[in-house]
């Protein structure tokens, strides 16, 4: 490790981004907390179609989703590491490749739900289905904010606003952004592979 990075490190106890930001991600636990607590409780009135119905979902796009998420944390973190090295083209790379996992995430869900309605999987259908979708979408409707703030960070850092001193804004979108990962990484097997 350079001298140079290494000064640009953050302090021992620093926490990225910003109280705002964390107020957010507080805010998105709190919501999928609930949701969360709504599956479990779903699954101890309606233990049969709970243990039936993952096996009507399409876990090749499940699996699909998994890893594009995975491969966006994995970008993001990249950029914070080159916007600290200096290295904002390199930055923007990174963001772009988090931009495009997005919408290939994006893309397969909508996939996804069209694969479903042709295969008679609706919301219908039963208290796992109801579950499934209240989950899945508004997982969605977070990515899709996620996308909206990084498409602002992009301009931002393409435009010089973030240097190795200073990229906050870029430290709280990553933060947003593993949260959203993460919350993916639990509705992944609880929906897809749990019987």
């Amino acid at each position: 490790m350079s001298t140079a990075y290494a000064e640009q490190l953050p302090a021992a106890g620093h926490i990225p981004g910003n109280k705002g930001m964390w107020a957010g991600i507080l805010c998105e636990m709190t919501e999928f907390a609930v949701l969360f607590t709504v599956y479990f409780t779903a699954r101890v009135f309606f233990p049969q179609e709970f243990r039936a119905g993952p096996s009507d979902l399409n876990l090749y796009a499940g699996t699909l989703n998994t890893l594009l998420m995975i491969s966006g944390s994995y970008f993001v973190v990249n950029a914070v590491i080159a916007i600290r090295e200096n290295r904002a083209g390199l930055s923007v790379r990174w963001l772009v490749l988090v931009l495009l996992a997005a919408a290939g995430y994006m893309l397969t869900k909508y996939l996804e739900f069209g694969w479903n309605t042709a295969h008679g999987v609706t919301a219908g259908n039963g208290a796992f289905y109801t579950v499934y979708y209240y989950l899945t979408l508004t997982h969605m409707v977070h990515v899709g904010w996620g996308m909206i703030g990084l498409l602002w960070i992009i301009v931002r850092t393409r435009s010089g606003a973030y240097t190795p001193a200073e990229h906050e804004a870029m430290e709280s979108f990553a933060s947003y952004w593993h949260a959203t990962d993460l919350v993916w990484l639990i509705i992944f097997p609880l929906l897809y592979l749990l019987r």
